[in-house]
């Protein structure tokens, strides 16, 4: 392992061009880099017209129709969990009197639009963390940007798709507030901070991360108490928006989703129980290790070293608000780096910790095999410092440190297949499906079942390449643009393989409109008709929130979406109602309806 004191300091670029040019080529190259980035994410999405990510889209989506003046629906969200800061960034799309696949599509740019600043988020951090040059920071850049965790998500109207840069942006700011103290900065960090908090529930272990950051850089006498109050202030304003806006909805949201209550609390509060949780944990972060290509666990690696190596000796002197702390000396970005890396070790986990015991208690499903949805935000980050622990080491310890991901991914592997023989072994099956880990799928041809010990194998295999190609410097921008193929093949084989064959599935056709339903008309949907396909053929009526019914239709019904079988005994005949079919699609088996 590099001293400490080594850690963030920058290098010289290799000699060639004029430093000035270089520094103004970098700029131009990020922005040609997120405008090809929007553009990719846009192409992938283009086989997704209606949501796929059922309900959670349904949810936000309503939400944020009724935030631009709509009509609202139902959100399977619950109070104590409930987040309105996603709908709050779409709602834009869903201004003015469009249809729903206008609307759709509008999402899917802002989505690709925030989710494609990983890129310069990506460099920016790595710069700043560890020693590289530009040309290896701007592929390793790519590499995160493209990442299939980053990207999957974008397509489709789920927040996951804004979390991976502000983890990036969040994690850039605590390294720049450590390094640099000051009220400006601890108010961008306590603001990112509270964007967490209004996006989504996982940003309670953000929270209480930063807390307990602001707290050790107060008692270590590294920051003021003024900048405690910045740090703190936009997160409780940021909480206090999220309610405000709770309230301002009202009933036009309601709420299907049930409180975390007795079950959770059953799920853990036993020996059995917390071997789950915690064999679900180590599954997510195995998972981190696999869809990096072992670099998650080359950073772990270097990170737990650079944690417990003996900090260089700290600028003396009572930090207060009238002495402000002193100016930046050498070392200090040795000390930000590894606070940053704390802070980010102790959130993989705690998010890991903080779903594995929410799924656990959601008592009316199966468990997951493997649901790596929560930690995928981090991907990016361990990537990263992964390329720069390799490329700051030497031999030894890059081996060192590829020996410590080997070993991870073969325990990983084994404690996961030992997790689903025992399972198997008792008459139950984990869940396992698309939107748990649509990457490691593709990655290990595990379309049907959880394959952990081929994931060991892509894991182990591309780390001992990456170890071997990175000791040489002319060697580095090849390889990493090599996994930037993989990272594009890998995305094309999801679309391929997963989203358009579940689109081919929830697509209901014809559309409504082409039926006749037009704005004004009263509509209700049957509880008889495929949940997904009831979903989207209700968010084509863009004019009223569409309620559902059992069986006999309800008095101010014009139209109605019901079950349409021939020859079934659930086969809904309207004309007992006095309707009159308008058309449907009996292989998807419904069908609308019209009053007489």
């Amino acid at each position: 392992m590099v001293a400490v004191s080594e850690v963030g300091h920058r290098v010289a670029d290799p000699a060639g061009q004029p430093a000035g040019r270089r520094r103004r080529l970098v700029p131009v190259l990020l922005v040609v880099g997120w405008l090809l980035g929007v553009g990719w994410r846009m192409w992938l999405s283009r086989h997704v017209p209606l949501p796929i990510a059922h309900t959670d889209e349904d949810s936000y989506l309503h939400t944020a129709r009724a935030l631009a003046g709509g009509p609202g629906g139902f959100s399977s969200e619950n109070g104590p969990l409930r987040r309105v800061g996603y709908p709050l960034l779409i709602s834009p799309a869903f201004l003015g009197e469009r249809d729903f696949a206008d609307s759709y599509r509008l999402v899917q740019l802002i989505n690709a639009a925030v989710n494609a600043t990983v890129l310069p988020l990506s460099y920016l951090l790595l710069r700043r963390l560890v020693p590289v040059r530009r040309p290896v920071a701007l592929t390793a850049a790519t590499v995160a940007a493209t990442l299939p965790a980053t990207v999957f998500y974008a397509g489709v109207a789920m927040i996951d798709a804004v979390l991976a840069p502000l983890v990036l942006a969040w994690l850039l700011a605590v390294h720049h507030w450590v390094r640099r103290p000051g009220p400006l900065v601890a108010a961008t960090a306590g603001t990112l901070v509270g964007a967490f908090h209004l996006l989504h529930s996982r940003g309670l272990v953000i929270v209480g991360v930063h807390a307990g950051l602001v707290l050790l850089l107060f008692l270590r006498r590294r920051i003021t108490p003024a900048q405690v109050l910045a740090a703190v202030l936009p997160v409780l304003a940021l909480a206090l928006l999220n309610e405000a806006v709770i309230r301002l909805l009202g009933d036009r949201v309601y709420l299907l989703g049930d409180p975390p209550g007795d079950g959770t609390v059953r799920a853990v509060a036993s020996g059995p129980g917390l071997l789950r949780v915690g064999a679900a944990v180590a599954t997510q972060l195995w998972y981190l290790v696999v869809i990096t290509f072992g670099l998650a666990g080359v950073a772990w690696a270097g990170a737990v070293r650079l944690l417990f190596r003996p900090a260089p000796a700290a600028t003396p002197g009572r930090v207060t608000a009238a002495s402000p702390p002193p100016a930046a000396a050498p070392g200090d970005g040795a000390g930000a780096t590894r606070w940053t890396v704390g802070v980010a070790l102790v959130t993989s986990v705690g998010v890991a910790a903080g779903a594995s015991v929410i799924l656990a208690g959601i008592t009316g499903k199966p468990l997951d095999a493997i649901y790596g949805r929560y930690v995928q935000m981090l991907a990016p980050f361990w990537l990263l410092l992964g390329v720069g622990m390799l490329v700051i080491a030497t031999p030894r310890q890059r081996w060192r440190r590829a020996a410590v991901a080997v070993g991870l991914l073969l325990a990983g592997a084994t404690l996961i297949a030992a997790r689903l023989a025992w399972v198997a072994g008792r008459g139950h099956e984990l869940r396992y499906g698309g939107f748990g880990a649509p990457d490691l799928m593709a990655l290990t041809g595990g379309w049907r079942e959880f394959r952990p010990f081929t994931g060991a194998a892509v894991g182990i295999a591309g780390c001992l390449l990456l170890v071997a190609a990175l000791r040489l410097p002319r060697w580095r921008p090849p390889v990493l643009a090599a996994l930037v193929a993989v990272n594009l093949g890998t995305m094309q084989v999801i679309t391929d393989r997963l989203v358009r064959p579940v689109v081919a599935a929830t697509a209901p056709t014809p559309r409504v409109a082409d039926l006749g339903v037009s704005p004004g008309d009263r509509v209700w949907a049957s509880l008889g008709v495929q949940w997904v396909l009831r979903f989207n053929l209700s968010h084509q009526v863009t004019w009223a929130d569409v309620r559902w019914f059992g069986d006999a239709p309800p008095a101010d019904a014009d139209v109605v979406f019901v079950r349409w079988a021939p020859g079934e005994p659930d086969d809904w005949d309207g004309t007992r109602y006095g309707f009159v079919r308008l058309g449907g699609n009996p292989e998807q088996h419904w069908a609308a309806w019209r009053r007489a």
